[in-house]
Order: C-alpha cells, then structure tokens, then sequence
C-alpha cells in the first residue's frame, strides 16, 4: 500500500509538485520454518460490480483526522441523519463558519464590516485552530492579530477572498465501485506570488443588531444533492461548537438553513430572498459556482456575506461582489493543474475531456485543456454538453471515435450516467484511464452508477 501525505499544515511546495511518498512496511518474515498455505490472488477484475475500479479524481481536500470525523458523525447522528461516509467540503464548511465568526468579533459587529475582517483572520498573526478556539476569541478581543488554520487546512485568503494555498486529494475507485481510501493521495499546490491581490474593501453598508446570524444555501437537492449532508454537517457542528464555547459577541450563533438547488431551477434565489427577509449577516454556499453566480448580485448588495465553501470557477475570481464574496475552496486554476500533472504522471499522451456546460465546467475544462497541450499531451476533443440531456450516446460517441488515451469527466451528478454509456461503449475505466474531479469524485457516483441513476 502506498499513500502520500502531508503534515497536517506543512509548508506548501511552490509550484505543482507530488510530495514525497510513505510506503507501507513490510511485514517481518517468519523466523520458524513453517509450510505457507497456497495463495489466492483477487483483484478488481474478479470482483463483479467493479466497472468504475482504477478510475481517479482530483477535490480539495487535506488529509482529516479521525477525531475530527469522529465528532462531526457523532454530531450528526445525534440529530438523527445517518453517518457520513463522504467528507468532501465537510472541513470547509466548518472553517467558513469560524472565520465569519472570528471577523465578527474582530469588528465587534455582525453588521456587513465583519467583511473587512475575513481576509485579516487568516494569516500574518498569532498561529490558532478550532483546538485552541478559545485562544483565538481571547486574542481577538484584545485587539490582536490572529492566523486561523482550520480543519481544511490553512484558509490563507487573498486580498479577492479566495485561498491562496490549497490541498487536493487525489482518489482512486477500487472494488465494489467505491473509493479505496489505501490509494488516497495528496498534493500540495499554492497560487505563484504574482497572484497576490490588495485587500478589498466592503462597498455596501449594513448596520448589525449584535446577534450573528447565519443563514444556509446548501445542495438539498439537485445535482450536487451527494455535497449536502458533509457540507450541513460541517456547518451546523461549527455553529454548536461556537455556541458551546460561549457565542460570538456575547450571545449565541443563531443559523437558518436554505436549499441552494441546481441552476435548472429558481431554488437558490427563493432560499436567498428568505434568509435576507430574516436578516442573516452571512450566507454559507453555494456549493455550484454557477448557482452562486445567479444570487451573489442579491447577497452582496444586501450588504450580507457570502461564504462558499466549494465554488471554484474562476468567473468569481475578479467578480464585482463588492468585497462580500468570500470561498475557503481553491479557485480552478489550482485544480486544474493538480489534475492534468496527475494526468501526465500516469503517462497519457492524448486526452478527450468532456464537461457540463456551466461556469464551472467550462471554466475547468479551459484549465486543464491549457495545461496538458503545454505539457505536450493531446487534447483529442472538448466536449461542452447540455447537463439536462436525457442521454449522453452522440457525447461518448465522440470519444469513441477519438480513442484517446485518457477521459476526463468535468460532470456533477448526471455524471453517473455518462459513465454507464461510456462503459457500455467499451470506453469504461477498465478499458480507457478515466479521470473526474470535485464535482463527481466520492462514493455517491459509485452508488448511482450502480442504480443506474
């Protein structure tokens, strides 16, 4: 078994380059003469069900401990939701909620100049985590400076919003269509020094009644459905974790949850018109990049914060959001990157990538099409397709003709079904290196494919 990591906030690599990898010991051998009984091999091959084996995707992600897993399910459950098997933006969704939090108190307001602080209590102050959180609020309320690293690593924010730094989990599917998590890697990217922006100012004011209030825009459903319970979960165990220590500005977090839909339907935009009648100070999502972008006009000029912890198109980069816009979620030209070097390492040298057309996928897509032709793979075909498509035959017809080495899926969830036609075309992960990426990797694609969702 092999498995690269990183320490849990080591110093970043500059550039894209894989860390260093641990492998497993062996075994030590038998010192008494013993008669070893006759050895059978099973590999994914032999197992029924294994169509997606071998296939890898690339998502922000650091290496979680299990005590933090372990509190959060036991939070969770006790609500009454089953246990998390996936924690994709878990960790982001949490940290979002504790910077907001911190920001708050830094300005001793819940109003919108809670905004000028975000971007303050992530670096250049006296090193704190969610573990020393009451160090954080004490130093805060002295008028200190204070560098929050959290769960998801070290939030390092830019003058724009958004992580300069960034951890991304490379998985692997094994057996059974599900992720092997003995195959997980990680990698280390950071944005290059001329990336660094000034700090924005907030352009919209909005006075505060002292109670921090939080409102949710989360995918209960829709295509990005499978996020929902690990980015709530994350959220909601961050607000009673605040609340057990005592609040933000004296009283307790108050939170209202939303459903951010998908951008078929108008969802995200009537949960946002009830959290502003309700007077949140701060809205934690959109998971979608492209939902965020039909509802950041209507937050930020509210005078409200907008915190996602997973959108990366690169659209919101330099969005006019009047510097109210914030994400703890690497902007795609990281991912992109990581995922076209995990591309070339394995060897490709032609590539055919299709992607859902929204500001994520063809945002993504451009990425990874830019860096891969300058590493001198061949990009054999892009293929923008309409996400609501009832099947995906001329799609992977095309990637048939093509035969490329490699297949990249920029999808959501509709992704599953792709992956069925291509498999039934002989363009499968057992027949072609198929790669995917943050908004399809985890085990819920396994669990579509295999009810044919």
């Amino acid at each position: 078994m092999k498995k690269n990591t990183a320490r849990r906030f080591g110093a970043l690599v500059v550039g894209l380059s894989l860390l260093a990898g641990a492998c497993g010991s062996d075994d030590d051998a038998a010192t008494e003469e013993t008669t070893a009984p006759e050895e059978t091999t099973t590999t994914v091959e032999d197992v029924t069900g294994s169509e997606l084996a071998g296939m890898k995707g690339t998502t922000p992600l650091v290496e979680l401990t299990q005590e933090f897993k372990d509190a959060v399910n036991a939070f969770w459950t006790g609500k009454g939701n089953e246990a998390l098997t996936d924690f994709n933006y878990t960790a982001e969704s949490f940290d979002a909620v504790l910077l907001i939090a911190l920001a708050a108190e830094a300005a001793g307001t819940d109003g919108s100049a809670l905004a000028d602080q975000l971007v303050a209590v992530s670096k250049e102050g006296t090193k704190c985590s969610p573990a020393t959180w009451a160090d954080c609020i004490a130093t805060v309320k002295a008028k200190g400076d204070v560098d929050f690293d959290g769960f998801s690593g070290p939030n390092t924010l830019n003058g724009n919003g958004e992580p300069l730094e960034a951890s991304y989990g490379i998985l692997q599917f094994g057996a059974g269509n599900r992720l092997d998590d003995s195959l997980t890697t990680y990698q280390l990217a950071n944005a290059p020094e001329s990336a660094v922006l000034p700090l924005s100012k907030t352009g919209v004011s909005r006075k505060g009644n002292g109670v921090l209030k939080i409102g949710g825009l989360l995918p209960e459903t829709g295509s990005l459905a499978f996020l929902g319970a690990p980015m709530i979960a994350g959220v909601e165990y961050a607000i009673d974790v605040l609340n057990q220590n005592g609040g933000i500005l004296g009283k307790p977090v108050e939170y209202s949850a939303g459903d951010s839909g998908d951008t078929s339907t108008d969802t995200a935009s009537v949960t946002v018109d009830r959290l502003l009648k309700e007077g949140v100070d701060a809205i934690i999502g959109a998971a979608s990049s492209g939902v965020s972008l039909t509802v950041i006009d209507k937050i930020t000029a509210a005078g409200v914060v907008q915190f996602s912890p997973a959108n990366t198109s690169p659209k919101l980069t330099d969005y006019a959001d009047n510097g109210l816009y914030f994400r703890n979620a690497p902007p795609d030209n990281l991912q992109g990157a990581v995922l076209a070097e995990v591309i070339v390492g394995d060897g490709n040298q032609s590539v055919y990538i299709l992607a859902l057309d929204d500001a994520y996928g063809t945002g993504l897509a451009n990425v990874v099409e830019e860096v891969l032709t300058k590493a001198g793979v061949e990009v054999k075909g892009k293929k923008i397709y309409d996400p609501k498509a009832t099947t995906f035959d001329a799609e992977v017809g095309e990637v048939v003709a093509a035969n490329p080495d490699a297949i990249v899926l920029i999808t959501f969830d509709e992704g599953s079904r792709i992956l069925r036609t291509m498999v039934e075309n002989g363009v499968g992960p057992r027949a072609k290196k198929v790669y995917g990426v943050d908004g399809n990797i985890g085990n819920a694609l396994g669990e579509n494919f295999d009810a044919g969702k």
